[in-house]
């Protein structure tokens, strides 16, 4: 009899959990990207908009490890969370938001996707169950395609 073994998103490293949650955003096929998302600066710290196609998956996937991690969060804090250094030349730098209405629009994704709900209180986000079993679901296949690959490495040893 095998034993069942239990994973949360805890037990991914972030990079590889994010990379496959935003794969998995994208084979659904469900979320709609807004008609600006190729010309759309990130932040007013940033010189150009990002160089990927993927990047709004990427940040839905980022956002949506945050709420799994941290509890019900709003725009406000998001904002702080992916703000950054805005370079002034010889002036010092200054911390900067991110844009609000990027993670707002990823908010509303997930909304539209049913893995995250407002808070009746206070109108923050937090992952609804069927996000938080989606995103259980996926860390345990990066977990087991993990210790695939290991086990395969060995035997070529």
């Amino acid at each position: 009899m095998q034993a069942r073994f239990s994973y949360n998103v805890s037990d991914v490293e972030p990079g590889e959990f994010n990379d496959a949650l935003a794969l998995f955003l994208k084979k659904t096929g469900k979320m709609t990207l807004p008609d600006w998302v190729d010309i759309v600066k990130t932040g007013c710290f940033k010189e150009q908009a990002p160089s990927s196609d993927d990047w709004f998956y990427h940040r839905a996937a980022s956002v949506a490890r945050y709420l799994y991690v941290k509890r019900p969060t709003g725009v406000k804090i998001l904002k702080r969370v992916y703000g950054g250094k805005k370079h002034r030349g010889v002036a010092p730098s200054h911390k900067c938001d991110s844009s609000g209405a990027v993670l707002r629009k990823v908010l509303q994704q997930l909304e539209v996707l049913k893995m995250v709900e407002k808070v009746e209180d206070n109108g923050a986000r937090r992952l609804s169950q069927a996000g938080r079993r989606d995103m259980e679901r996926i860390a345990a296949q990066v977990v087991k395609t993990k210790r695939k690959a290991l086990r395969a490495q060995r035997m070529k040893k």
